[in-house]
């Protein structure tokens, strides 16, 4: 700071008017030390405190209320009469009225064209503009202002609202802060600080967003946890139980009565309600059938039908459609109003849940209190929330189609050792090898359908196996696949083999395990043919299985493969199962070949072990 206030002294003292002082060094040096002393801790002090006043502006504000909590400092700041803001609309190349401070919105155009205006300008070009007196100002049209408000001279500052995401743009706007002295001098000091101000506003909306982005992140997880909390007890997944525990977690956002989730058929003529909120059959009747002709809001959310009217019942955007006051507006039907006026429901939210850039399904959201929009991050919320339900769904389905799996799985495994017996019976296996040989695959693979069916029920032991006999088992049933699919031109090689090679596994795993491996590499041999190979071996502590295919895989693929990062489900399960036997998987590409290498710790003993 001292070098600074002497170069002010050395700038003052150049300066016309300091030669018409008759002042000795002495002066000079006592302006320096006030300026040190005084003037600039002062100023500085001031200065820091009318910022802080704006960095410290609660974040959990609406962008608007932070806008004009800035225009009132900037008034008082200045001493000025008031302030408004106008954002840029890059859709309708409109500059917007955005707030006011004092209020003062009825006394403004909405919005004024970016062309031939000091907003327009000032937005274009990014820097103030002052007007010493409006009405000499060509760009300033409504003259009123000044017998209206008292206003006669004006400091346009641009402020600039980044964007956090590639997919956004950046937000510009101009503040306009009026003054009632007519033909005003704004010297350079007042400006540079006004801009100093308008900056720190995006250090506050940066926070917003940053705070905005936190509780977006921790709803998400906890419609996460509760929605997927049962699969962890083994208990399947139900939907009334995903949206009795999901739907409290909305609490903070939206005052929910009910909400529901409907798919679309494909013939575009119909949803039906696949869930609701509160399940019960006086409040949703869930798997009906909605022709969406009947609810003018369905077509809407499903971009069927384009929205024309200007009503203030109802908000239409790309990513929802609000229904503001269901008594009144004329986009639901009347069934839904008599249901909304019976339930005390004050809005209701449609959100379209967009899959692959078409909609599947949508959801819906009663609420009791009256909205009048919602925010993007409380919008990405429910997207999150109707996608995790969508899957939920999904799962729910699965759950039933496995329950049911294992009934025809173990009868199917009953009915192929009754064949065998009986054909046993009769002697008839061993008039025709290729029947034995075939009713032993059946039963072996009816066997392994009702293993995975009772592994689902967790039902069966862990096992000490040989991890030879399991691979030379499963490469004799890859080879009859082989021969299913007319592959032409594969050669299979075998051995050498390590015998008595025993691992601790549940047998089902290390069969699927191997099955994969076996089916990627069969897949991976070239068109022209080649070569499929498998052996065994002792590596140290390591039971090791070996596959090794014609074809080179790219290091890209290869690295990937390494991560279980793939987007085939067989590698991902067997990653899987492989760290659950502690176990290691290497892949390593040959001149023209990939070997694929399990390693598996090494059990002593063949005798069978419970878990």
């Amino acid at each position: 700071m001292i070098k600074s206030s002497k170069n002010f002294i050395e700038a003052a003292q150049k300066e016309d008017w300091a030669g018409d002082i008759p002042a000795p060094e002495a002066f000079w040096a006592r302006i320096g030390e006030w300026l040190n002393d005084r003037l600039l801790p002062e100023f500085l002090t001031q200065l820091a405190g009318q910022i802080n006043e704006i960095i410290e502006i609660d974040a959990d504000l609406n962008e608007k209320k932070i806008l004009e909590l800035v225009a009132m400092h900037m008034v008082d700041s200045f001493d000025a009469l008031f302030a408004s803001l106008r954002i840029y609309d890059p859709d309708t190349k409109q500059m917007l009225s955005y707030g006011s401070y004092p209020s003062g919105e009825d006394a403004r155009e909405i919005q004024i064209p970016l062309e031939g205006s000091i907003s327009g300008v000032v937005v274009r070009s990014g820097r103030p503009f002052l007007v010493p007196n409006i009405l000499t100002e060509a760009l300033y049209l409504d003259k009123s202002i000044t017998e209206r408000r008292g206003a006669y001279s004006l400091m346009a500052i641009p402020f600039e609202i980044p964007r956090f995401f590639p997919h956004e743009r950046n937000t510009a706007g101009v503040i306009q802060i009026y003054f009632p002295e007519k033909d005003r001098h704004f010297n350079v000091l007042e400006v540079q600080i006004a801009e100093l101000m308008s900056r720190r506003l995006s250090f506050v909306i940066a926070r917003k967003k940053i705070m905005s982005m936190k509780k977006v992140n921790e709803t998400k997880e906890a419609i996460v946890k509760q929605t997927f909390s049962k699969l962890g007890k083994l208990e399947g997944v139900k939907m009334k139980d995903v949206f009795n525990r999901v739907i409290p977690q909305l609490a903070g956002i939206i005052n929910i009565q009910s909400c529901a989730l409907f798919s679309v058929a494909e013939d575009l003529e119909h949803v039906i309600l696949e869930a609701g909120y509160p399940d019960s059959n006086s409040h949703h009747g869930i798997g009906k059938s909605f022709p969406i002709v009947n609810e003018p809001a369905f077509e809407l959310v499903l971009g069927l039908k384009d929205y024309k009217d200007d009503s203030p019942y109802e908000v239409v955007t790309s990513s929802y459609v609000l229904v503001i006051d269901p008594l009144k507006s004329k986009v639901i039907s009347e069934n839904v109003r008599q249901f909304a006026r019976n339930r005390n429901i004050h809005s209701i939210l449609y959100v379209p849940l967009d899959m692959g850039g078409e909609v599947t399904h949508f959801m819906t959201f009663d609420a009791l209190d009256q909205r009048l929009g919602y925010t993007p991050e409380e919008i990405e919320i429910f997207l999150f929330l109707g996608r995790e339900l969508m899957k939920a769904k999904r799962m729910e389905r699965l759950d039933d189609i496995l329950h049911d799996f294992k009934n025809p799985a173990i009868a199917t495994a009953g009915f192929a050792r009754r064949l065998y017996r009986l054909l046993e019976e009769k002697d008839l296996l061993s008039e025709d090898p290729k029947i034995g040989k075939y009713v032993e695959v059946l039963l072996e693979e009816t066997s392994r359908l009702q293993e995975m069916a009772l592994s689902i029920s967790h039902v069966g032991k862990e096992q000490t196996v040989d991890l030879t006999t399991v691979l030379k088992r499963r490469f004799e049933i890859n080879e009859e696949a082989i021969k299913e699919q007319l592959k032409q031109n594969v050669t299979l090689e075998q051995g050498p083999f390590e015998e008595s090679l025993f691992i601790k596994c549940y047998p089902l795993h290390i069969e699927r395990v191997i099955d994969n491996i076996l089916n990627n590499a069969t897949n991976a041999i070239p068109l022209q043919g080649g070569t499929l190979s498998v052996k065994t071996y002792r590596d140290g502590d390591w039971a090791c299985a070996e596959v090794t295919n014609t074809g080179a895989i790219p290091e890209e693929e290869r690295l990937r493969l390494l991560e279980g990062e793939v987007r085939g489900r067989g590698f991902y399960i067997s990653h899987r199962i492989i760290r659950l036997l502690k176990g290691k998987i290497d892949i390593r590409a040959g001149k023209d070949t990939t070997t694929v290498t399990l390693r598996i710790p090494i059990q002593s003993g063949p005798d069978q072990v419970s878990r």
